[in-house]
């Protein structure tokens, strides 16, 4: 330590997907170029993938993602990141006056390498990198830590790092989770028949290869339904491209549920720490479009955590746990 030396601080990092910085074509086909990029995410070998990806997807994708993008945009920008924002600053004073919250996106901005800079550079020399993905994927977790990775090689000085674990199972999630579906269930005027809880979709072949998302995905379920004293009907959505997906598909659970008798739906999502066009477009929009058009009735869409009181809370419990012995 020299006299002009910044005092040693603990950062912790809370990290998101990502998303483009405006609704408009160009933003999104930025946007899309890099996570579409992602070699966890694709794992088709570059040589076929790009010219395909730079080809017919870059060229006629971003316009449609665009105006779904549009739908859902607001004064504060894109929802994935203004809530992002919010859970950092709602965590800002959380753990003691020597730690630092801050907050980055694996893809777009802020980027994850300029905001660890940022963080060294208040001097902080212990990091928690923190995913916000409760279930573990290689396509979401092991990206964002990848990513830290890769910045954090091109250090002279590295900070101390640890990594946040998935939560999927963690009695305060599911507590959370459990708070915030009966809240959003006692301010509906219908009594849903089904609850539907989508998560975000994976090629099958992910699953072979021994990524453990399906099998959290199912146990986030299995407690929360336990919880809530209801069974849960579990869904994957965001199909994309050829490959087998998980299933059964969000949308054709929607599509099915009318047919057997289900006129009155709700749908959660689990697998997401913070509302986005996945949540607030596709499963609330299209979602809803989906099954009034199959013959179903009342729908609702039950938001995130976000950073609701309850969400707030169970992130300061399951970071903390991995603060100790740093506070």
């Amino acid at each position: 330590m020299t006299p002009d030396s910044p005092p040693r601080r603990i950062g912790v990092l809370l990290i998101n997907l990502g998303t483009p910085e405006a609704a408009t074509p160009r933003a999104v086909r930025r946007y899309l170029a890099e996570f579409l990029s992602d070699r966890r995410v694709i794992e088709i070998p570059q040589l076929v993938w790009q010219p395909i990806l730079r080809g017919a997807i870059l060229t006629t994708r971003p316009k449609k993602s665009a105006h779904a993008y549009a739908q859902v945009w607001s004064e504060e920008g894109s929802p994935l990141a203004a809530i992002t924002a919010r859970q950092a600053a709602a965590l800002a004073d959380a753990f003691g006056p020597d730690v630092t919250v801050d907050w980055a996106m694996r893809y777009g901005r802020p980027a994850i390498a300029e905001r660890l800079a940022a963080l060294t550079a208040a001097g902080c020399d212990r990091i928690l990198l923190a995913p916000l993905y409760p279930q573990y994927c290689a396509a979401t977790t092991a990206t964002a830590n990848d990513k830290a990775f890769t910045a954090l090689a091109g250090m002279r000085a590295q900070p101390a790092v640890r990594t946040l674990p998935p939560y999927y199972d963690d009695p305060a999630y599911i507590e959370a989770l459990k708070e915030s579906v009966e809240a959003g269930l006692a301010a509906l005027e219908f009594e849903p028949q089904a609850i539907v809880a989508s998560f975000h979709g994976m090629p099958e072949r992910t699953r072979a290869l021994g990524d453990p998302y399906y099998d959290h995905c199912v146990e986030t379920a299995r407690l929360l339904g336990k919880a809530l004293g209801r069974e849960l009907t579990v869904a994957f959505q965001s199909r994309f491209g050829r490959a087998k997906w998980l299933e059964p598909a969000t949308e054709a659970t929607l599509a099915m549920l009318p047919a057997e008798g289900v006129t009155r739906v709700a749908v959660v999502a689990p697998g997401f720490s913070a509302d986005c066009l996945e949540t607030l477009e596709e499963l609330a929009i299209r979602g809803r479009e989906t099954f009034r058009a199959a013959g179903g009735g009342d729908f609702a869409y039950l938001p995130c955590l976000n950073d609701s009181a309850a969400g707030i809370a169970m992130l300061k419990t399951v970071l903390a746990r991995e603060l100790e012995g740093w506070i």
